[in-house]
């Protein structure tokens, strides 16, 4: 077996020298496409809309359209059915007016869900106990944002909006055998 080229060995090793061993951990970024930057923007938007006032044209242009923005879901009278009275347990007579309005239309009535998220994930901590597999911690932050609008004869009736305008959450997930942690139960997988 012959060795590698010594160009080879160099551009491997250049990066780990040069730079601190924690810039190496990966990193990744969950955002689903959308025309808002934060929760604050998000929120910013669905605050312009005026129950009885807003048509779908003016969704169109807030950019709350379901054929432009993919994470807009198309809710239909079951769907809305389930959302605001999943048991019979509840009075429909509860239920704000906008709500009820949308019942008692049944399939005159429609609606949009909106599900915005933008997460980042960086590993941090000890470069080789994280490459060995012993432990990985990672730092997550981001925001996510939830908003549901009913519509009947193309103008909304009711909106609410919810979600989660700050999150952080740190994991850290340990392997004390390292990376021989998971060789015993592939090995007890394979003999069956």
């Amino acid at each position: 077996m012959s060795k590698p080229p010594i160009s080879l060995v160099l551009a491997f090793l250049l990066p780990v020298l040069t730079t601190g061993c924690g810039d190496l951990l990966p990193r990744g970024e969950t955002v689903a496409e959308s025309p808002w930057q934060s929760f604050e923007d998000a929120q910013q938007t669905f605050n312009q809309i005026v129950p009885r006032v807003t048509t779908v044209a003016d969704l169109k242009r807030l950019k709350l359209d379901p054929l432009s923005n993919p994470n807009i879901t198309l809710l239909n009278y079951s769907d809305v059915l389930r959302r605001f009275i999943p048991s019979p347990a509840i009075d429909p007579n509860d239920l704000e007016a906008g709500v009820r309005e949308c019942l008692q239309a049944k399939s005159a009535c429609s609606g949009y869900e909106v599900d915005q998220r933008s997460l980042k994930r960086k590993r941090f901590g000890n470069f080789w106990v994280d490459f060995l597999n012993f432990q990985r911690k990672t730092d997550i932050v981001g925001w996510r944002f939830n908003g549901v609008i009913l519509i009947k004869d193309g103008v909304v009736i009711y909106k609410l909006t919810g979600g989660q305008p700050h999150i952080h959450e740190h994991e850290d997930s340990r392997n004390p055998l390292g990376p021989f942690q998971g060789i015993g139960e592939s090995r007890l997988l394979n003999v069956r």
